[in-house]
């Protein structure tokens, strides 16, 4: 891993280098040295975290200040509905919406590639999450070549500008990239075309944009180093391991809420305390 191994916390070790020194290629997918204590640490873990997380989100939507965006980025098969499965079970589902952004219909196609994005932005004491997000009119174009280069630098522009206007407005946003290698990825693949369970999953665009690992992966390079910032901070997890994946997802959002001035609003205008007893 090319970022600090030092002693920290999860959000510290995972986050993106800052000044764009950061490079994918250096990003090791099997690296799971950020969990002390491995997997059977993990395990243990993960249901404290998972706790946790819930009351959060409580205290989250009761408070109404502030909102959380999660972005999932990734290769196919990099586990963002795992993650999704995974991480985000114990949560209130009515405080959770979950939105994905694949290819453009004919009337999102009309407007700005942001125009559809934006109503998906959760509300204050809400939590959204982008499985596939804004991201994908960023990483596609380039990774095919479909938009000149000024046009693409253009939507890495807009891309921060939105994401500074939802921080402005009290949307903490955390963007994770789920990193596997190429050599997981062929796995992956192969077993859900052996498992009968699993089989619905592929399709013919699934090969034919492995063709582009590496225009992807130059891709998501160009875009995590021009799109990183401190109001919308972009975290490598190596995902080839899907335990540390959900234990350093779940550690982070813990870690990113608590941040947060989070507290329980006082009693409404008009009832007195006493009375409340």
């Amino acid at each position: 891993m090319a970022r600090s191994t030092s002693r920290g916390s999860t959000s510290r070790r995972l986050r993106v280098p800052a000044r764009g020194r950061f490079r994918l290629r250096g990003e090791d997918a099997d690296d799971v040295e950020a969990c002390r204590g491995g997997k059977t640490r993990a395990e243990k873990e993960i249901g404290t975290l998972r706790n946790e997380l819930d009351r959060l989100q409580e205290l989250l939507y009761a408070d109404h200040r502030f909102a959380l965006l999660v972005v999932l980025q990734g290769m196919d098969t990099a586990g963002k509905d795992g993650t999704i499965r995974h991480v985000f079970a114990g949560l209130n589902p009515q405080g959770v919406h979950v939105a994905s952004f694949r290819v453009p219909t004919a009337e999102e196609s009309e407007h700005d590639f942001l125009w559809r994005v934006h109503p998906h932005a959760p509300g204050r004491g809400r939590i959204a999450i982008f499985n596939r997000s804004h991201y994908e009119d960023v990483l596609v174009p380039r990774a095919h070549r479909t938009l000149s280069r000024a046009a693409w630098e253009a939507r890495c522009r807009a891309v921060r500008a939105f994401e500074r206007s939802l921080a402005v407005n009290g949307t903490r946003i955390v963007k994770f990239f789920l990193h596997i290698d190429a050599k997981e990825q062929r796995r992956r693949l192969d077993e859900r075309r052996a498992d009968p369970q699993k089989r619905w999953k592929l399709s013919a665009a699934d090969e034919r944009e492995r063709r582009y690992w590496g225009r992807y992966q130059k891709a998501y390079e160009e875009v995590i180093r021009r799109t990183d910032a401190a109001w919308a901070p972009w975290y490598i997890v190596p995902s080839n391991a899907k335990w540390f994946r959900n234990w350093a997802v779940s550690r982070i959002l813990v870690e990113t809420l608590r941040t947060l001035p989070l507290r329980y609003p006082s009693l409404p205008p008009g009832i007195d305390a006493g009375e409340a007893r």
